[in-house]
């Protein structure tokens, strides 16, 4: 039993071994900090054994544990109210599609972004900033790759859209 009366079951070693990278990485791609990815990437994993029972199976392994490092992450901003994504600034760097974002001022990059919504703007980040393919950033996010890819394109549209308009 864990703390909260609950029946606790571990995970296998393997389920870490298998997954830690690839949370890791998304917790790289929304903090921008490889110590904080790697604490929360920590915290994840030991939520997931505290709720191992809960999983029924009904999505991917990914999906489970990257909607763990989500809620992770989210608690983590919130009892850390000054650190902001201001790291994402970066963006513009990252992105392939210079002409269209790397000219671009990174206020002006950050309220186009910031108008996109979920989870068009969380794609464009993990695309982006941490270089997922579309197949990963569809398990993650629990959609297919091809929504993934679409939401994607779409995105990009309306940053373009977007940062014309504030020219």
């Amino acid at each position: 039993m864990d703390a909260k009366g609950g029946e606790r079951v571990d995970l296998p070693e393997d389920i870490f071994q298998q997954y830690a990278r690839t949370v890791h990485k998304y917790l790289l791609t929304l903090t921008r900090s490889p110590d904080l990815a790697e604490e929360l990437t920590q915290e994840t994993f030991y939520q997931a054994i505290r709720s191992s029972a809960r999983f029924d199976g009904s999505c991917s392994v990914t999906t489970w544990l990257c909607a763990i490092a989500k809620r992770v992450h989210l608690a983590y901003l919130r009892k850390h109210p000054r650190h902001t994504d201001i790291d994402a600034l970066d963006l513009a760097d990252s992105c392939s599609d210079e002409k269209t974002l790397g000219t671009e001022s990174r206020l002006s990059l950050m309220r186009a972004l910031h108008s996109l919504g979920e989870p068009m703007r969380e794609t464009v980040y993990l695309r982006a900033l941490g270089g997922f393919s579309f197949r990963e950033i569809g398990a993650i996010l629990g959609m297919s790759e091809n929504a993934a890819r679409v939401t994607y394109f779409r995105g990009r549209q309306k940053l373009r859209k977007e940062l014309e308009d504030d020219e």
